[in-house]
């Protein structure tokens, strides 16, 4: 092995130990070698850019239950993301899809709300969607990326070491799965898993029934039974039945996290 060759792995590994970082709530190691900072800034330049492209629904009841929701989930997630600016949006798209963004911007469709009833399962998927924050899967993808196109190249990984940005707007909108039409797949199989176990437990903790989860999964499932679906092995999205049982294996766990909360309450119906 010549001596370059040690030198850009010696140098990978070092990036790779020290970007290392524990995923709140399952405590899994994943690596980080983008900068947080950077990534909020632009994920927030992303957001508003999405306001001006899209219609902001103007349906009050609407607005008011994702911003009740939200800032409910927001206060138990508190020291996973203490520096976020919260922000709820409502866009008036037609597409069932809701996603979350470093920084706290946080945006559903109303297309969503043909599938969500009430705030318990408007709440599972608020929660899902924060915990890909929370746990840096944009982050983490990116840094996979970066890792990978860094291998063997020397010149690089002394710019990742010398603390030269290689975020771009583009890459991170991929990342996000913005790149075509906001709704894209960003995330694979295994992080979908890990945020409906994280969003699972953020919910119940803000005191919402975990249960709901479930249901929402089971009405997705029926709305999309019309539409042409790959295996779940070709999928990036776990099949909506593997998720339903995940979720049932977690159920005991989140309802003592409810109980703890000492935070139940009916569901409140969407109108």
């Amino acid at each position: 092995m010549n001596a370059p060759f040690r030198f850009t792995l010696a140098t990978l590994a070092g990036l790779l130990l020290a970007g290392c970082y524990a995923v709140p709530v399952t405590g899994r190691h994943a690596m980080n070698l983008v900068d947080d900072n950077d990534v909020t800034k632009m994920s927030i330049a992303m957001f508003d850019e999405m306001k001006h492209q899209y219609k902001i629904s103007r349906d009050r009841a609407l607005n008011d239950q994702l911003r009740r929701v939200g800032e409910r989930i927001s206060k138990v997630v508190f020291w996973d993301m203490p520096d976020a600016d919260w922000e709820f949006v409502v866009f008036d798209v037609p597409q069932i899809n809701a996603f979350a963004m470093a920084g706290g911007k946080v945006g559903v469709f109303t297309g969503l709300f043909k599938i969500v009833k009430n705030d318990d399962q408007l709440a599972s998927v608020i929660a899902h969607e924060i915990a890909h924050v929370t746990a840096k899967h944009v982050h983490e993808k990116l840094s996979q990326e970066m890792a990978v196109s860094t291998i063997g190249a020397v010149g690089m990984i002394g710019g990742m070491a010398g603390g030269a940005s290689m975020l771009t707007v583009d890459a991170l909108s991929q990342a996000y799965g913005l790149t075509t039409a906001a709704g894209g797949l960003a995330f694979d199989r295994k992080k979908e898993k890990e945020a409906d176990y994280i969003g699972l437990m953020y919910m119940a903790r803000a005191g919402y029934d975990p249960q709901e989860s479930v249901r929402v999964l089971e009405t997705l499932d029926a709305e999309s039974s019309s539409q042409p679906a790959p295996p779940a092995f070709l999928s990036t999205h776990p099949s909506n039945p593997e998720r339903i049982i995940q979720l049932l294996d977690a159920m005991p766990k989140a309802l003592e996290e409810r109980a703890a909360s000492g935070r139940t309450a009916a569901p409140v119906l969407i109108k």
